[in-house]
């Protein structure tokens, strides 16, 4: 080992100079603090006390912080250190005049304290480097462990591995399985901080050891190599040199890691290459790679290890939850699916809703005035408004089918049956018109035959007109529309007109459930299917209610059962109103008016424009039955043509 002495210009070592050089000490001769140096081999600074102004307290403070030693060389005269070096700071006190081997054991002494010192600030430093590293991996897992995005994730994963180790370029491969028992590598990202320029194209090679990332898959060992060029002699693998050559690069330190989940299974791979001594360097020329590309070390492929098994993990965390989110998004799919295929008519109303409601929340977040300028919506909450949109009417399947189908006033079954009975009302006028005929031509030959038959054909024809404007009135009273003033006084004399059954017995045109349901003054069904049909709400949240959501969904319940409400308090099934409906569902109600006014699959209703549909929307905002402020984000962000193709 090497050892350094700095002593002030004025002192002659002549007389130890012999065994310093035996001692493999170096000596310099410093006039000023500016000239002290601390590096890697023991330092000791030989300082006489008549020469101490030049060395203030601060930098001999410094000095030894460093690790050096320093022996004081005072006067005869002097019984203590000279005022301006402090105490603390001396190893060793020497008095003029001073023998060799006095001189020559101080300073040994002093270099040992200064090696001590030395090597306990290396302990330190290799200390705090752990503490960094510990702590910088802690924060690294804690980022993975959190990060639910899986692309994020794998970005992530292979930007820290670049960033701990200083490695210029990096590349991610994970085991995939394309079909049943067949497994490959995929090469999924890439990273390269001197040449960001290059196209990531995705390839697949097999898991055996052709290649050095498919050896590291198959054998489940980190791979160090010095220099990808120069390979072990007898290894199967090896490395394809036409990236390089194409891009202009050049491969040299490689790191090649496997990803091994808790079940010590490689589940994809790590590759780092061109270790840097200046991170920040950006390589281009050879000259580049030759002088600051530098071997993967020992402690770089623990702490890259250690990332490895951290991010395995995370993948595998996330792949479970993209599974979980999958059949989730399978279950409502088929929920959905389950509703349009009850309604066929309402077919892609809930999917058009979940989209308008979504479009809704996310322009909150161009808006910058009104009392919705500070709303913004997360990942996780604009997918529990998706959800709460796609799952809205769900609680349809718990109404009865015919209800939920009906599209006129009268059930098909019930229309028939009036046209049944209008058929057998003319077959009997028919009947009776030529019984009639016959009867008079028994009774009284063609004596007044002519008169008779004229008056009966005339009768005949008022029945059959008045019959056929019954009809008529029927087929027009079952249209749901709003019918006008008097238009149901002329279908109600019908239930007081009567005709005879084949039994004779008399019965009127119209029953009593007829009548009501063509009387419905608006739509087509009576309060009791109205309330059948609203009751449908109340299904979808009990329904919903069931459902152990996950944290980040359990608004979904609440958000769809309030889609009917209104503002003042006039919706249902609950009647609230104000902010007790939360903002999700204001914005939900807008969507699913909008689309049930403009879709053109209603059987029982005409599509509007929709002009037409914003106009009476901007009508239910000005009588308070709507939010004014996410009426205008929907018809000024335009989201009312998300669903015109």
């Amino acid at each position: 080992m090497k050892y350094q002495v700095y002593h002030t210009a004025g002192f002659d070592t002549g007389s130890v100079d012999t065994a310093f050089a035996t001692g493999n000490i170096e000596t310099s001769a410093v006039r000023s603090a500016d000239e002290l140096a601390v590096g890697e081999h023991p330092t000791v600074l030989l300082l006489e006390a008549s020469a101490h102004e030049g060395f203030p307290a601060t930098a001999l403070q410094s000095f030894v912080d460093a690790g050096g030693a320093i022996v004081v060389l005072a006067d005869l005269e002097d019984h203590d250190i000279p005022d301006g070096i402090p105490e603390r700071l001396v190893s060793i006190l020497l008095r003029h005049p001073v023998r060799p081997k006095e001189l020559l054991i101080s300073i040994r002494t002093g270099l040992r304290d200064a090696a001590i010192r030395t090597e306990n600030g290396r302990l330190r430093a290799r200390a705090n480097a752990r503490t960094k590293e510990l702590k910088e991996m802690t924060q690294i897992g804690v980022a993975l462990n959190t990060e639910r995005d899986y692309d994020t994730l794998q970005t992530m994963i292979l930007s820290q591995a670049r960033r701990i180790s200083s490695a210029d370029a990096g590349s991610l491969y994970l085991v995939d399985e394309p079909e049943p028992g067949t497994k490959v590598l995929r090469f999924r990202l890439a990273q390269n901080h001197s040449r960001p320029d290059i196209p990531l194209v995705e390839f697949t090679i097999p898991i055996d050891e052709t290649s050095i990332a498919g050896y590291v898959a198959s054998t489940g060992r980190p791979l160090v190599l010095d220099d990808a060029y120069v390979l072990p002699p007898g290894v199967e693998y090896s490395i394809n040199r036409s990236f390089d050559e194409r891009h202009g690069y050049r491969t040299k330190s490689l790191l090649t890691i496997p990803m091994l989940n808790h079940k010590n299974q490689v589940i994809g791979v790590l590759q780092l290459i061109n270790r840097k001594r200046d991170p920040d360097t950006k390589l281009g020329t050879p000259e580049d790679f030759a002088s600051n590309v530098v071997p993967f070390t020992r402690r770089t492929v623990e702490l890259v290890s250690g990332l490895a098994g951290q991010a395995a993990v995370s993948i595998e965390n996330s792949q479970l939850y993209e599974d979980i989110e999958r059949l989730f998004e399978g279950f409502v799919t088929a929920a959905v699916t389950a509703i349009e295929q009850r309604d066929p008519t309402t077919f892609g109303h809930s999917g058009r809703v979940a989209e308008m409601t979504v479009a809704i929340a996310q322009a909150t977040d161009h808006v910058r005035t009104g009392k919705h300028k500070d709303l913004r919506f997360t990942r996780e909450q604009l997918r529990e408004i998706r959800y709460a949109g796609l799952l809205h009417d769900f609680g349809k399947v718990g109404v009865r089918e015919e209800v939920l189908v009906k599209s006129k006033k009268l059930y098909p079954l019930e229309l028939r049956l009036v046209k049944h009975r209008a058929a057998f009302i003319r077959r009997s006028a028919e009947r009776d018109f030529y019984k009639q005929r016959t009867e008079h031509l028994e009774r009284y030959g063609k004596q007044g035959y002519e008169a008779f038959l004229t008056r009966m054909a005339n009768e005949y024809e008022e029945r059959i007109e008045s019959l056929d404007k019954f009809l008529s009135l029927v087929l027009e009273s079952n249209e749901p529309t709003v019918l006008p003033d008097g238009s149901f006084d002329e279908l109600l004399k019908y239930a007081d007109v009567h005709y005879e059954d084949l039994d004779g017995s008399s019965r009127p045109f119209l029953t009593g459930d007829e009548v009501r349901y063509l009387t419905i003054r608006k739509g087509n069904l009576d309060e009791t299917e109205r309330m059948e049909i609203e009751n449908h709400v109340n299904h979808t949240y009990r329904f919903l209610m069931q459902i152990p959501w996950t944290h980040e969904l359990q608004n979904i319940p609440q958000i769809a059962y309030g889609h009917h409400e209104k503002l003042d308090g006039g919706g249902y099934p609950r009647g609230v109103c104000g902010d007790q409906i939360p903002i999700q569902t204001r914005m939900m109600t807008i969507s699913d008016i909008f689309d049930a006014l403009t879709a053109s699959d209603r059987p029982y209703k005409r599509a509007i424009p929709a002009e037409s549909a914003l106009e009476i929307l901007e009508s239910e905002v000005e009588s308070g039955l709507l939010d004014g402020d996410l009426f205008q984000i929907f018809h000024q962000a335009e989201i009312y043509k998300f669903g015109e193709d």
